[in-house]
């Protein structure tokens, strides 16, 4: 069975629709959360999910547009939640607090956080990968970081698929990865997408300059 993993899509439809239309066969979707925040279509992010029936954890940024003052967030941060508050309908908002923080599918052989195991909010990076996180699923998903990576051990792989919608690893194209969970492999895959489009309209709808000038340069 062939996953194709998303997380923290940040609100950016056009990365996302890169991603879908990149992305090979795979049997199911699965997303590690912050599917709103930053960027200027959380309606359209939404719904995409809801319609593709991805299988979706709760990230930081979803759980403060639905409960606003719970989460310390920076400038950039709290502009993008504030614009997803006027975009997204009750419905929106029902899904988005709907979604666990952690979940287990397939079986049981992926499990799917947003930034650590034992706390949604905590960075995991790649120096912070271990066996030590796995418990008995083949495959643990997290994200929250924006790096992409994974590290295979004998009990298991630990991925981090990377951010959809607002790179940090220095590389400004969309991440996402695949993985097959008979083979117990997976493919960290990237692809370019119009950051000048999602800029424009940054400016357009009054978000700040510098969330763009963060996608182009990957950080």
């Amino acid at each position: 069975m062939r996953v194709g993993l998303l997380s923290d899509i940040h609100a950016n439809r056009v990365a996302l629709e890169a991603v879908l239309s990149d992305m090979p066969s795979v049997d199911a979707l699965a997303c590690a959360g912050d599917v709103v925040g930053y960027n200027p279509w959380p309606r359209e992010c939404v719904e995409e999910l809801r319609e593709r029936a991805v299988v979706t954890v709760r990230g930081n940024h979803d759980r403060a547009v639905v409960s606003p003052g719970e989460a310390r967030l920076n400038r950039l941060a709290r502009a993008g939640l504030e614009h997803a508050r006027t975009c997204l309908e009750p419905g929106h908002l029902e899904w988005l607090a709907s979604l666990p923080e952690t979940r287990r599918e397939f079986d049981g052989r992926l499990r799917l956080v947003h930034g650590h195991p034992d706390d949604p909010d905590r960075y995991t990076y790649p120096d912070d990968f271990s066996p030590r996180l796995l418990t008995d699923e083949d495959v643990l998903v997290l994200g929250h970081t924006h790096v992409q990576h994974a590290e295979r051990y004998g009990e298991g792989i630990v991925v981090n698929p990377g951010s959809v919608g607002q790179p940090r690893d220095g590389d400004p194209r969309a991440a996402y990865a695949v993985v097959d969970l008979d083979a117990l492999t997976v493919d960290l895959r990237r692809v370019a997408y119009d950051v000048d489009a999602v800029r424009r309209e940054l400016e357009r709808v009054g978000l700040p300059e510098r969330t763009g000038t963060r996608l182009a340069r990957g950080r």
